[in-house]
């Protein structure tokens, strides 16, 4: 097992065992994600993640000296470790009135015109605080803009939200005017998912006594 394959690894691990959201991962009742999905989240990094595969999971599943995740057709999921609150429940429910979304510049572009969409997913995904939406846009760039959804006002006039499951929030889509570019939280504490490099991504992995954040390259 080659040293990419033990960072493939435990970004697998971390997304989904335990913060699925912070990947927009959907995972269903059964611990399932889509395979496509995993992989374009990881490529959003760029650098040595762009050209991350299919191929590259079947390989480090192959040579893994322990049988930590399952590759069943187009889905992945991780057999045990789970510190999940709970399963994606996507009830429909009354928002808060105000969400949250983290995504690159480039993205803010074109979200405002078209709105935020599901791009590939089933649904938009939204965060209820900034912090986590800031962790969500980090993953996506270096300088991620905060998006701010008036869900009050877009459910009034029938934009259908789901609670996931905290701190996740879902929708079919939100239209371009119901969002805005908040700023930055001035003091942020939230420490970072990662860099462009593959080799600084704080990544969950799994030990005797339970599971605990390490550094990759750090056993």
């Amino acid at each position: 097992m080659t040293a990419a394959d033990v960072d493939l690894s435990r970004a697998v691990s971390h997304a989904l065992r335990h913060e699925p959201w912070l990947y927009e991962l959907e995972l269903d009742e059964e611990g399932w994600a889509p395979v496509g999905q995993f992989l374009a989240a990881l490529r959003e990094k760029g650098q040595d993640w762009e050209t991350v595969s299919r191929a590259d999971l079947e390989r480090m599943l192959s040579t893994a000296a322990k049988r930590r995740h399952e590759l069943k057709g187009d889905r992945i999921r991780a057999l045990y470790g789970h510190s999940l609150p709970g399963r994606l429940r996507k009830q429909p429910t009354v928002p808060p009135a105000r969400l949250f979304h983290g995504t690159a510049p480039q993205t803010w572009t074109a979200v405002k015109s078209s709105g935020l969409l599901p791009m590939g997913r089933q649904f938009t995904h939204l965060s209820a605080d900034r912090e986590t939406a800031l962790a969500v846009g980090r993953r996506k760039s270096a300088t991620p803009v905060i998006l701010k959804v008036d869900a009050a006002a877009a459910a009034a006039a029938g934009v259908v939200f789901y609670t996931a499951g905290d701190p996740v929030w879902l929708a079919d889509g939100v239209p371009a005017r119901y969002i805005t570019a908040a700023s930055q939280p001035a003091n942020d504490r939230f420490a970072e998912v990662g860099s462009d490099s593959r080799n600084n991504i704080r990544l969950f992995c799994s030990h005797s006594s339970g599971d605990h954040p390490v550094a990759p390259g750090s056993r």
